[in-house]
């Protein structure tokens, strides 16, 4: 185990100058630029290792083309004989850049024991650790039973249907060929994350008649019946969910509680044209809700929350009319703290950094849902060195030393969960 430790310490160079590589791929989603290059860029340094690849393009998923093609990769290493395999999976997309940066977003500018970029703490630092840490492992136990896995795949920021749902409908996470998984996702190198609060996306229409604006009377304003939809949801939804809490350790605290967020408003004309609009009524208005929700709700009740509070306003409120139309909807998942992957990364950290770990729920998803969801796979965490609250922001970083860490608990678990090499 010294050994092994001591190699990824040396490894230092190796591990940043990888990571800087990662963030000069602007896989920017969306639309999802540079995907394949960064996959074929991640499966070129594999193939050194011994890992035999496996790119696959996740055809006619959202937003793939010929432009942007939905490209991941799932790299292999067999042992010398059968037993577990271990997988680490993490997306390459980064979402936009935004405003307020003081350093290049894609150029992996290193200072004061940090790595700046857009994917640098989400997740690219913690793809760079897992493949450091497998390498390493492999150099030091070359005679391994079992086998390791390494996915680098697209999507994750927009629900991961052309990355992870896509290989685990192909069977890339069945039971039978992957055993335990490690998603290094930035939730801080101290904590285990067991899973993930619950999703339902939801477009919301009122109706409404067009007229010319001059005689609003005559027409019937769309955006106003909104307004009645979101005065109602001021009025009563929101404190009611503020009175819904949870006994799953998600982080931050505000997110121990059911919350909802508007996405998105738009009413009336297009906001594409740049000149004087026409003066017209609306007769549409739109809103698109997010809406988070804890394992101890079921999300029949969580739809009908809304569509109750609709109802009422159709009842009440002259002329309302309305639709709903579902998104995308998840739901919540908590790996048991007996697992083995959790006790491994457990134990490696208490070996590396002296303490034991904290445990906590994701408060937005992340690829564990398909994982769970499609591949039925139960022994699945995230655990990766970036700082959750860096995640998105401008001047996004990764601390060396953190990475350095991840990636030497990512090999020691790898050593626990195989459980066939000597120390």
């Amino acid at each position: 185990m010294t050994n092994l430790v001591d190699h990824i310490e040396d490894r230092e160079q190796d591990l940043v100058a990888l990571t800087r590589d990662l963030i000069r791929f602007p896989t920017i989603n969306p639309p999802g630029e540079a995907y394949e290059p960064c996959a074929r860029y991640v499966g070129e340094r594999l193939q050194r290792s011994g890992f035999a690849l496996d790119y696959v393009r996740a055809t006619g998923t959202p937003g793939d083309s010929e432009r942007y093609p939905r490209v991941n990769l799932v790299a292999r290493r067999e042992g010398r004989g059968p037993g577990p395999c271990i997988h680490f999976n993490s997306h390459i997309d980064v979402v936009e850049v935004g405003k307020g940066w003081t350093k290049p977003p894609f150029e992996g500018i290193v200072e004061d024991g940090k790595v700046y970029g857009r994917g640098a703490c989400d997740m690219k630092g913690g793809l760079a650790a897992s493949i450091i840490a497998a390498e390493s492992f492999i150099a030091c136990h070359p005679d391994f039973n079992g086998a390791i896995e390494i996915s680098a795949t697209c999507d994750e920021e927009s629900g991961g249907y052309g990355g992870v749902a896509y290989l685990a409908e192909r069977g890339y996470f069945a039971p039978n060929r992957v055993n335990h998984v490690i998603i290094p996702e930035p939730l801080n190198k101290d904590r285990i994350c067991l899973g993930h609060r619950g999703v339902w996306w939801a477009e919301i229409e009122t109706h409404g008649a067009i007229a010319h604006g001059s005689m609003p009377f005559l027409g019937d304003c769309a955006v106003r019946h909104m307004g009645a939809v979101l005065e109602r949801f001021e009025d009563t939804l929101f404190p009611a969910l503020q009175q819904k809490h949870t006994d799953m350790p998600v982080v931050p605290e505000g997110a121990k509680q059911s919350t909802l967020n508007i996405n998105s408003l738009h009413g009336g004309q297009s906001e594409s044209y740049e000149g004087l609009p026409s003066p017209c009524v609306p007769d549409s208005c739109r809103i698109v809700i997010d809406r988070r929700f804890l394992i101890e709700e079921d999300l029949p009740t969580v739809k009908r929350e809304i569509t109750d509070l609709l109802e009422d306003l159709k009842s009440n409120r002259q002329s309302f009319r309305y639709d709903i139309r579902d998104l995308f909807e998840v739901m919540p998942t908590m790996t048991d703290r007996d697992q083995p992957v959790v006790k491994a990364v457990e134990k490696a950290m208490a070996d590396i950094l002296g303490q034991a770990p904290d445990f906590v729920i994701s408060p937005g998803t992340y690829d564990q849902k398909h994982i769970d969801r499609i591949g039925k796979l139960k022994d699945c965490i995230a655990y990766g060195p970036g700082i959750l609250d860096l995640a998105h922001q401008p001047d996004e970083y990764v601390g060396i030393r953190d990475m350095l860490d991840s990636a030497k608990i990512m090999a020691l678990a790898i050593h626990g969960l195989l459980g066939n090499t000597k120390q």
